[in-house]
């Protein structure tokens, strides 16, 4: 019974043949995520939406500080904010103003950017490195916002539901449109940006009317790319000027600045690439090509930016992008949001149907919340404490997919035990979290799996547990790796717990109700805040 039962698991766990779907795209994260000594790789974002530095502190040495901390936590890579310069003082970046204005020229009304300036930035990227990690820029590449100066242009207004969609004639409006950034005057690029190298604006400053326009003729205006999402009927336009990736001085110009930034930072990570349903994707492509042959690598890192709770769409979006970058796990996070909300009614058996973790492990960034999906946010979609630990193991303690935790769950947690369950949960994924994944999706409230660890690191691997009902443990029968039998495991979660496998291996394992049990090998050294 015990064998039928794993050979049963075996089909039914992701990837297994009742869930075979079509070939997945290439295996984008293996070959760019790496953790020393090899260890399993980790990203945090380091940042929220409201977040800023102290009166004498910037946000950049905020960061800085903490890297000692974030280096315990088996940290690989750190995604930051946009180090551009924004449209205002306070911007976050998102309101790219000027992608070579690092926090240097003075601009928009302040020489630093909301994080600080790029001297403190080169110094936090340096102390970073190093410690081991590596840091990822954040690349606001899809808009430009807060022009110097208006021009008249010719443009059709469009339905904000079908943007092919013309419910207007051609008329003549203001646009701020041209970017002649006269703080930096000329250095690093030269390049002015005029109504030549948009697609669309959101605002006409000659009626004062906010509406979507298409910008027309006369230059070198081709409409909407048609290599982006087919959201609203087209989903080039998002927000401020929409930049034209086709036109040549563009593309030199973002091309230039990708190798540039990394090269002038030392921000070695690669790039998180914002809002990329939007942008052409063949100019994405040659973007990542060209930056990573400029600086001879590989191995650079990115990720993109894709909203979509549909895990087969994304899955075919992520074609057009050949392979170039690996995603954020969206369709995940959606489903996470959802089990959180339904409590005890949400199936866990199905908790990874919907996921690019189950559909392409090699290409999932996996998260559970950030900075777009906290309460208040256009996205809002936030993940309860009460099922945030159970959505932290599910990303961190199996093999598939590379986990990216949110700021606010290690630092401004909903509730002090989000963030202390977290952190024992990054322990494990350090240093005993290893090897195949053998999984026990059985029970519609209860699930398990078994990590059956490797030499380098734990050969005892580790069992875990997740139970999201609200009334009683639950108790599972599994088996562990060959060798580990009449091996004591502990509960890492509450370390009175002990059980012994037989002879063969198998052993009874429980789950307390709306918790995480996480066993480990008796005598593997925990911190001794976690006993």
């Amino acid at each position: 019974m015990d064998q039928l039962k794993s050979w049963i698991g075996q089909l039914l766990r992701p990837g297994g043949l009742i869930f075979r779907s079509a070939p997945a795209p290439p295996a984008t994260l293996k070959k760019f995520t790496k953790g020393p000594e090899g260890r399993n790789p980790l990203m945090i974002q380091f940042f929220e939406w409201d977040s800023k530095g102290e009166a004498i502190k910037s946000w950049w040495r905020v960061f800085e500080d903490a890297l000692p901390e974030l280096e315990e936590l088996g940290c690989t890579q750190v995604w930051l904010p946009p180090p551009n310069k924004a449209m205002i003082p306070e911007g976050r970046g998102y309101d790219a103003y000027d992608l070579w204005d690092l926090g240097e020229f003075e601009q928009r009304g302040a020489t630093a950017t909301r994080w600080g300036t790029k001297t403190e930035f080169i110094s936090a990227v340096q102390a970073a490195k190093d410690r081991g990690i590596e840091i990822i820029i954040d690349a606001v590449l899809n808009h430009k916002m807060g022009g110097d100066e208006k021009e008249t242009v010719q443009a059709v207004e469009v339905d904000p539901l079908n943007r092919n969609r013309e419910i207007g004639r051609q008329v003549d409006i203001e646009a701020w449109s041209s970017f002649t950034f006269k703080g930096r005057n000329g250095k690093y690029s030269d390049m002015v940006w005029t109504s030549d190298h948009f697609t669309g604006t959101d605002f006409d400053a000659k009626t004062r009317k906010n509406a979507i326009f298409r910008i027309t003729g006369p230059g070198k205006h081709e409409g909407w790319s048609q290599r982006v999402d087919n959201e609203l009927g087209n989903y080039d336009y998002l927000l401020g000027m929409d930049i034209d990736h086709r036109h040549p001085e563009v593309q030199k110009d973002i091309k230039d600045w990708g190798s540039w930034v990394i090269n002038e930072t030392g921000a070695s990570g690669g790039f998180r690439l914002d809002a990329i349903k939007h942008m052409d994707s063949q100019f994405l492509c040659e973007f990542l090509r060209s930056t990573r042959e400029t600086l001879g690598r590989s191995d650079l890192l990115a990720v993109g930016e894709y909203w979509t709770s549909n895990a087969n769409l994304l899955r075919e979006r992520m074609s057009k992008f050949m392979g170039e970058l690996a995603f954020f796990d969206v369709p995940l996070h959606h489903t996470l949001h959802d089990a959180s909300q339904r409590g005890r009614r949400f199936d866990l058996r199905r908790i990874l149907r919907n996921s690019l973790m189950r559909l392409c492990p090699d290409d999932a960034v996996t998260f559970v919340d950030n900075h777009d999906t906290v309460i208040g946010q256009t996205l809002e979609s936030w993940v309860g404490a009460s099922f945030k630990p159970l959505a932290y193991a599910l990303i961190l303690l199996r093999e598939e997919g590379y986990p990216c935790v949110f700021y606010n769950d290690l630092f401004k947690p909903d509730t002090p035990e989000v963030a202390a369950t977290l952190r024992k949960f990054l322990f494990v994924r350090r240093n005993i979290a290893y090897g195949a994944t053998r999984d026990y999706f059985f029970d519609r409230n209860c699930i398990a799996w078994v990590r059956h660890g490797d030499k380098e690191h734990n050969p005892g691997g580790c069992i875990v547990m997740l139970n999201n009902g609200t009334t009683r443990a639950k108790t599972t029968r599994v088996q562990v790796s060959e060798g580990n039998t009449g091996k004591t495991y502990i509960n890492y979660m509450k370390p009175s717990e002990k059980v012994t496998t037989d002879h063969r291996g198998f052993c009874q394992v429980t789950c307390p109700p709306s918790g995480v049990a996480v066993w480990i090998p008796a005598g593997v050294g925990v911190p001794r805040d976690s006993q």
